[in-house]
């Protein structure tokens, strides 16, 4: 059972990520983050050293769940194409997924951190890599078991692949328009069952 700090510190990060991710690093101010959890400075900083180890708790947390979703997809019964279509589906809906977050944590982290903040930065880049990496792995399985043929290596069409779905999801974010993210995993769909099916 979890002790009545670890339960505080459970709530504020819950509670502060959406502002964040929304808002950003530096966006963000300590009354914006007061005012959500209804805690005093004093009782934030009791918890976190400062407000940058709140920012990367809080990116964290949203970055797992989204890895978790995106595992939930991947690892799932079926085929290796069964799997990827799974993860395009979940793309599909994606803003729906991550509203509740304050928006996508990826995108919104990794533009924000690039030029202002290292450690966010780094922490962004990491998750990316380890969504092109789980993407490649399914590939690579599809590949082993003769069920896919690559024009490239599995992580370079993982990486060709997550450019896009992530270049969807900017799209629709910046001009609030689902078309550009549902016809993006259209597009990529059809391209998956006309090039890697065997």
């Amino acid at each position: 059972m979890s002790t009545k700090a670890e339960r505080t510190t459970a709530f504020i990060i819950e509670t502060v990520a959406p502002v964040f991710n929304k808002h950003g690093y530096a966006g963000t101010s300590m009354s914006d983050l007061t005012e959500a959890t209804g805690l005093t400075k004093g009782a934030l900083y009791g918890n976190f050293e400062n407000k940058e180890a709140l920012a990367l708790a809080a990116f964290e947390y949203n970055s797992k769940r989204l890895l978790a979703a995106i595992d939930e997809r991947l690892n799932g019964e079926g085929s290796a194409l069964d799997r990827v279509f799974s993860l395009t589906d979940f793309y599909r809906n994606y803003d729906k997924f991550t509203s509740s977050m304050g928006g996508c944590p990826v995108l919104n982290v990794a533009v924000d951190a690039n030029h202002n903040n290292k450690m966010l930065g780094s922490a962004s880049r990491e998750t990316i890599k380890t969504i092109e990496g789980k993407i490649a792995l399914v590939f690579e399985n599809g590949v082993n078991t003769g069920e896919l043929r690559l024009p490239v290596t599995p992580l370079q069409f993982a990486k060709q692949l997550y450019t896009m779905i992530q270049g969807a999801v900017s799209m629709a974010t910046m001009t609030g328009d689902r078309k550009y993210l549902l016809n993006t995993i259209a597009y990529l769909e059809q391209l998956i069952k006309k090039e890697l099916r065997k």
